[in-house]
């Protein structure tokens, strides 16, 4: 599995724990950092935990390890560091704040339909 379909199984486990306003950022051409950002939001301090549960897990089952971890006590902004892929799981508020994708505005974003080709739990997009 590539960094690639390592985030789109990310952005899917997110979508299908009822995430919203999911979105692949390829950053490979941009930075060293990571190849990919998956940003997410939930609607809770639980909704956060349980979105950074479920992504961990297939991430980990799928045979990743994981760097680090940020954030998951408060729940507010998680931050899931896989090396490659990045995964940032966001409350309402603190997206609107930091707003990555503005910080982060050369970075293509993966087209919907290939990261939901079935359709997205989410009706935002």
């Amino acid at each position: 599995m590539n960094s690639k379909e390592m985030a789109i199984l990310a952005a899917r486990s997110m979508d299908a724990k009822k995430g919203s306003k999911i979105t692949v950022l390829k950053l490979e051409d941009l930075t060293v950092i990571t190849d990919y950002f998956v940003v997410g939001t939930g609607n809770s301090r639980a909704q956060t935990q349980a979105l950074a549960d479920a992504v961990r897990d297939a991430l980990e089952d799928a045979g990743f390890a994981i760097s680090r971890v940020e954030g998951f006590q408060e729940g507010r902004w998680i931050l899931l560091d896989f090396g490659a892929v990045i995964i940032h799981i966001f409350q309402e508020d603190e997206r609107s704040f930091y707003n990555l994708e503005r910080l982060w505005a050369d970075a293509p974003q993966l087209p919907h339909d290939e990261v939901f080709p079935q359709g997205s739990a989410d009706q935002d997009k």
